[in-house]
Order: C-alpha cells, then structure tokens, then sequence
C-alpha cells in the first residue's frame, strides 16, 4: 500500500507543477492571476469569494480532486486566502454529496455500492468523527464515494462533516502552499509542499496500520 500512496501522490504533485509553470509561462495563468482575482472576487468582499466558493463546492460534490482545487486557490488567492477558500469549498463539496446520498440518491448508492456499505455502515456508526477523521488523512483516494457511501449509511451528519473539514486541512495547506509557489518563493515552497506531502503520508500510513483490523479501511473508500 505504501509505495502505491506515494507514487500516486507524487504524480499528482508533479502533475500540478507542470500545470503550474505551464500557466505561468503560457500567459493562461493571467485569466486567474491576483489581478483578475482583485478585480473581479476579492474587491467584490463576501459576494466575491462566495462566488468561488459555490462553484469550487459544485466540482467538488461531483468528485472533482480536492487537491486541484486548493492548488488552484493557493495560485490564485495566494497560501492564506486560498486555504481558506479551499477547506470551505472542500467541506461544503462534501456535505452537498453527503445529503444528496441520504435525501435523494439513497437507492442509487445502494445498488452501485453494495459490498462497502455492508461495512461502512457498522465502521462510521461506531465512531463516525474519528472514523471520518483517519480516512481524510489518507493522500489519495475517491473522495465522491466516501461522501456517497457516508451518506447512506448510518453515519451522524454533523461528526462526518467536522470531521472530513478536519481531515481536509493537511493537504489542503499542502497543495495552496503548492500553488502559491508559483507567484512567490517557488524554489521553497514547492519543495516545502513535497516534504510535507510525504509526511502527510507517513502520518496516514501509520494511522491506517494502528486501525488496520477495521475490515473497511482495507476498502478503497477514500
């Protein structure tokens, strides 16, 4: 599983850095730059950044990677702003699939997951905010069936939720920082951003392997 996370994960990284000069090299980055960003969201206040928000929030419901979304944010707001903006946008993503699964698209989730909601009901009933909280840490994964899967089963909505928004902030602050390298310092924050990525793994892994006799966290849920 290790060597799996890290590969995964460092791809990613690399991924994005490419997007990151390519933006910043190619002049596409000027429609997302910190001037457009004044312009059109930060000096329009609250409406402005509720703006992003929402539609960082719809892609992320419909499984859109948290992590490209707080990279995005950290180019364009900057580390600061742009964790901010991320974390909100990542938790309420989250609680939009959450209450879908559970209000609208029970029967749905049902049927395309049966064999991890066998599992995952009993695991997030038990202890839904730490269940919840161990699963965010993990560095990769498909947030959408976490939601989904959370959603129909008996987890409580508020520990699931709280808990996903705690479990976002690591990577979050990774992948913003990651972002913001490429308008300041980016020698030190890109590297910055894979030493704590790699830390974020070791940390995940070693979490997973405490709880590794809950038969669920050896589902790909997250």
């Amino acid at each position: 599983m290790t060597p799996k996370i890290f590969l995964r994960g460092l791809i990613m990284i690399a991924l994005l850095v490419g997007l990151g000069f390519l933006l910043k090299s190619s002049g596409i980055g000027e429609v997302i730059d910190k001037n457009w960003i004044d312009v059109h969201v930060r000096n329009n206040g609250l409406e402005g950044q509720l703006l992003f928000i929402t539609v960082a929030a719809l892609l992320a419901a419909v499984g859109f990677p948290r992590q490209i979304i707080s990279f995005l944010a950290g180019y364009a707001f900057g580390l600061n702003l742009g964790v901010v903006l991320a974390l909100a946008a990542c938790a309420l993503g989250c609680a939009l699939a959450f209450f879908f699964a559970r209000i609208i698209g029970r029967d749905w989730v049902k049927s395309k997951f049966p064999r991890r909601l066998d599992k995952a009901d009993h695991f997030f009933s038990a202890n839904t905010f730490s269940t919840t909280l161990l699963i965010r840490f993990m560095p990769v994964g498909s947030n959408i069936v976490t939601n989904l899967v959370a959603g129909v089963s008996g987890a409580k909505a508020l520990s699931f939720i709280s808990g996903s928004a705690l479990g976002y902030i690591p990577q979050t602050v990774i992948f913003a920082l990651l972002g913001s390298g490429f308008n300041l310092d980016p020698e030190f924050r890109i590297t910055l951003s894979v030493v704590l990525f790699l830390g974020s793994v070791v940390l995940g892994v070693y979490l997973y392997r405490k709880y590794k006799r809950s038969a669920v966290l050896g589902a790909d849920i997250d």
